[in-house]
């Protein structure tokens, strides 16, 4: 269960000390898929520039070709069909790890540690003054603080805007009124292409928090179990 908290002790002949506690922050289902998940994103992204390479445009409103030149070596699949294949295998891996994890946030009530919500906002200057302006340390009595709460409700809606923005460029036809809401399937690429950045941006802020919170968040990751929290 999320939030149970152990002692850690250690025996000295007769004598028990308490040196520390542990909380388990991660269940396992929420690790599975963050893994899972992890590994979907770098097939998805990679095969998704491949196929971007096959038509590096967004429509006549936009540069008709070569608005970008990705390198191939930073491609996955080798050409146009292989790497639809990878995208699509994995694009279903990723709903379905992304159903999954939603389901158990909801069903479980661990969305709580998670989510974003209007008594989180006082909190949000205080760490972007800290993380980027070496700001004092706001005391901290929950797993993860406002602005992390905040990327990982961004990153869960961009999730599901990449979604219905790739089954919109994938289905133009059958989804016409998804491809309409999104301006049109060139305009759904776009979307698509934007949004993929902005994930990547997330990724990028995520290694630079585990990075400044220590070895133990990424541990935390993979045990469940994070070793003297900070709250």
């Amino acid at each position: 269960m999320s939030g149970a908290v152990v002692e850690i002790v250690r025996t000295r002949g007769d004598a028990t000390e308490v040196v520390g506690r542990a909380v388990y922050e991660h269940p396992l289902p929420v690790r599975l898929c963050h893994w899972v998940n992890a590994i979907s994103l770098f097939v998805m992204v990679g095969s998704g520039l491949q196929i971007f390479r096959a038509f590096p445009s967004f429509g006549a409103k936009i540069p008709q070709k070569d608005l970008l030149h990705w390198p191939k070596a930073f491609a996955i699949g080798g050409w146009l069909g292989g790497a639809l294949q990878w995208h699509l295998t994995f694009m279903w891996i990723y709903i379905a790890t992304g159903l999954i994890y939603l389901g158990y946030e909801i069903f479980s009530g661990n969305y709580r540690q998670v989510l974003f919500t209007r008594r989180d906002i006082p909190g949000v200057w205080p760490m972007v003054r800290r993380y980027f302006f070496f700001g004092p340390k706001p005391e901290q009595h929950e797993a993860y603080n406002p602005l992390q709460k905040h990327a990982y409700t961004t990153a869960i809606l961009l999730g599901v805007l990449s979604v219905l923005s790739g089954l919109a460029i994938w289905k133009p036809v059958q989804l016409s009124w998804l491809a309409w809401l999104l301006g049109g399937f060139h305009m759904a690429r776009l979307w698509h292409f934007l949004i993929m950045w902005a994930i990547l941006g997330f990724v990028l802020g995520h290694l630079v928090m585990v990075l400044l919170h220590g070895w133990n968040n990424f541990v935390s990751m993979l045990t469940g179990w994070k070793k003297d929290p900070e709250y």
